[in-house]
């Protein structure tokens, strides 16, 4: 069973796809994590992120942690933003993630073109939103939580340029699958989200297939 979570920057589409994995007992991918392992890459090295060439050398994840906190700066997070708009970048990262979708068993993946683009077959399609405000407080508390010093209005500013860039871009823009379950987490807490996903996956596939146990 492949399940997609789109969505835009901290609506909450990782917690959800995290929970779902549990829950299917299925692998998960945040393919976010593979372009700012791209960024995090371009910043060490110094490479410029305008360059599309530069980024595509940065596809190397040899010397990359994933559990490395740098992956989740802001930093990280604009340039990544930037740099998946280059098709090379792009084509360089889809066998990878489509790889892990189609492994036996199928997977859970989150990002913002799985259901459209990675696996447009998935068995359940989620698009989580929630309204910038709520997604850049979400942001900021996260941030905060991880030692980080940052304003709430510069997340905002960051959360709302992000959005235009990755729903005005000409590769993969950010959009709902036309065969998506809409899931607006904004005035719901994470145990809420969760069952709503569940239940919306549950709807698609059937209750129980999968479920762990």
């Amino acid at each position: 069973m492949i399940v997609a979570v789109d969505g835009p920057a901290a609506s909450g589409k990782g917690t959800i796809a995290k929970a779902l994995a549990r829950h299917y007992s299925l692998p998960h991918m945040d393919t976010g994590l593979l372009y700012r392992a791209v960024a995090l890459n371009l910043l060490r090295r110094d490479g410029d992120p305008e360059s599309e060439f530069s980024a595509l050398r940065a596809c190397d994840f040899s010397q990359i942690d994933f559990a490395d906190p740098e992956l989740k700066s802001e930093a990280a997070g604009g340039i990544a933003s930037r740099i998946s708009a280059y098709p090379m970048v792009r084509q360089a990262l889809v066998e990878r993630q489509r790889a892990f979708a189609h492994q036996a068993g199928g997977a859970v993946l989150d990002g913002r073109d799985i259901g459209s683009v990675i696996a447009p077959e998935a068995d359940a399609k989620l698009f989580v939103t929630a309204r910038p405000e709520i997604r850049a407080r979400r942001r900021y508390e996260e941030l905060n939580g991880m030692g980080l010093a940052v304003h709430y209005e510069d997340v905002l500013a960051d959360i709302q340029a992000r959005d235009d860039r990755d729903s005005s871009r000409a590769t993969a823009p950010l959009a709902m699958a036309e065969d998506a379950v809409l899931l607006d987490t904004s005035d719901m807490d994470v145990a809420q989200a969760v069952a709503q996903a569940i239940a919306a996956v549950e709807r698609r596939v059937g209750p129980g297939v999968g479920k762990a146990g």
